[in-house]
């Protein structure tokens, strides 16, 4: 019932994605776009060095997350409860 949310599965999907494109990149050249699938790979490369760093950002942060939950449950508690009220209260309007 309950999902939660996983970045390493997200940063998979990512990769997966990334290295699909450069295979259609690779299967589409062609001696007519030599300076288009320049850019392009140039694109997927750059895509990908982003990708590495959004995945060290997202486990940074998860793990500073799970460190404060840990240390805090409470507050964490009270926080989830006043997000949920607030939801409830939004969608009560409709």
């Amino acid at each position: 019932m309950t999902e939660s949310f996983d970045a390493g599965k997200l940063a998979e999907e990512l990769r997966s994605l990334v290295s699909e494109a450069e295979a259609l990149l690779r299967a589409s050249g062609g001696a007519d776009g030599g300076e288009m699938q320049q850019r392009a790979e140039a694109a997927v490369r750059d895509l990908r060095t982003r990708l590495s760093a959004l995945e060290e950002q997202l486990t940074a942060r998860a793990r500073d997350i799970d460190s404060y939950v840990r240390s805090n449950p409470w507050q964490a508690v009270a926080v989830a409860g006043g997000v949920a009220l607030l939801l409830g209260l939004l969608m009560g309007r409709r």
